[in-house]
């Protein structure tokens, strides 16, 4: 039962802005804004870094495309040229 309370625990943490520019690098402060809105946890945010980066796989292990709170953090980190194609569409 112990485990378990520590995994809620480590949930219940919510990164601080410090931690965004740690894990993601560099963002203006109405992306890091716009993250920490989401209250994603430390893992989600490692999770969008690598997939930002460009090591994601494009389809999780089920085969779905990316989604939940680390495809909107993804969504974010995106270039304006590519949120602004993704809307068009």
């Amino acid at each position: 039962m112990a485990k378990a309370t520590n995994v809620a625990k480590l949930k219940a943490m919510l990164p601080s802005r410090e931690d965004v520019h740690r894990i993601l690098g560099e963002l203006d402060d109405s992306k890091a804004t716009a993250i920490l809105a989401l209250k994603p946890s430390i893992a989600e945010l490692e999770q969008a870094a690598l997939w930002a980066a460009g090591t994601g796989e494009p389809l999780g292990a089920e085969g779905h495309p990316l989604a939940g709170v680390v495809g909107q953090i993804v969504e974010i980190l995106a270039p304006e040229e590519e949120n602004e194609a993704a809307a068009a569409r």
